[in-house]
């Protein structure tokens, strides 16, 4: 593997979407195997979910964290998904309370400055859009001080949704992620973390969000979708359910679908984004992850030959 040779050049991680429910729901693949498997791609870290992990244990984190470094990676990022917009307080409590832990959890894995991705939570029925902005942001604004102290930065990501959640993201669309976005304050522990393919399923313009948030991005996923049978982006808006992962749209190598990478990259290398950019791919095995992060080295070698 390598690395970005500039201190301001972003660096590559992989995520691997396409282990998701071995690893973290049905348990027949262990994230110590998921390691060993990703030494084979050149990436410089791997991204962990929250539901890898068999328990918190400070010595079973540390196992984890050591196999990490010895197959030659870091841990850029720890994806959570609280669900601060529950109707429940109690449960919303729970939710903020586990967050923090998760922040420590990320910590021991990453070190300082990793990221720590926070969602807004469901889009339960029940729940007004300015209750869950009320519900969500007071729930990122409460394990803020828990970051600050650890030294983690807290990603609130664009999302769709959790694949163990009910209901899709209640931010999904990129007007409550915008307004969500203005009431939390501006600090080195808290960001952006950017996803345009989630605003493509949202029926959004990633370009538009990005430019909106640019200057926001702690931390991106760099996946990509296709339609398929001849299908656009209007029939996507019209297809029932769309605005969750409707059939006619699928994973694919990134770069090689709907989003527009040019314009992407531009923007964050005028910004000058030096944060960890993660493939989420290899639904169709893992020479899509190699090619996926082919297209990244070559085009963060292209946009920020200059900074």
């Amino acid at each position: 593997m390598s690395s970005s040779d500039s201190s301001i050049c972003p660096k590559i991680s992989a995520f691997p979407k396409c282990y998701l429910e071995t690893i973290a729901g049905e348990r027949t693949m262990t994230v110590f195997e998921w390691i060993e498997q990703a030494r084979q791609l050149d990436a410089d870290g791997l991204e962990m979910y929250e539901g890898f992990f068999l328990n918190l244990e400070d010595s079973y984190l540390d196992e984890v964290a050591a196999a990490i470094r010895e197959a030659g990676f870091e841990m850029p990022m720890l994806c959570c998904s609280p669900d601060f917009t529950a109707p429940d307080s109690a449960t919303r409590q729970q939710a903020v309370d586990y967050q923090q832990q998760m922040i420590r959890v990320a910590r021991r894995l990453g070190g300082p400055g990793v990221v720590c991705r926070v969602l807004s939570g469901q889009r339960w029925p029940q729940v007004t859009r300015e209750q869950g902005l009320e519900y969500a942001s007071q729930g990122i604004l409460a394990c803020l001080p828990a970051a600050e102290e650890a030294d983690v930065i807290l990603g609130l990501e664009n999302h769709y949704k959790d694949g163990f959640w009910q209901y899709a993201e209640f931010a999904q669309k990129m007007d409550v992620f915008l307004e969500l976005l203005e009431r939390i304050p501006n600090t080195a522990s808290f960001g952006v973390q950017y996803d345009p393919s989630n605003a493509v399923v949202a029926g959004d313009d990633p370009v538009e969000l990005l430019r909106c948030v640019s200057q926001r991005v702690v931390s991106m996923h760099a996946s990509d979708r296709f339609l398929v049978d001849g299908a656009s982006l209007e029939d996507l808006r019209q297809a029932e359910g769309s605005t969750g992962y409707a059939e006619i749209l699928q994973h694919g190598v990134t770069g090689q679908g709907i989003n527009d990478y040019d314009a992407i990259f531009r923007i964050l290398s005028d910004v000058k984004y030096s944060g960890w950019i993660s493939i989420e791919d290899g639904m169709h095995g893992m020479q899509e992850m190699a090619d996926s992060l082919a297209f990244l080295r070559k085009s963060v070698a292209r946009y920020w030959s200059n900074n």
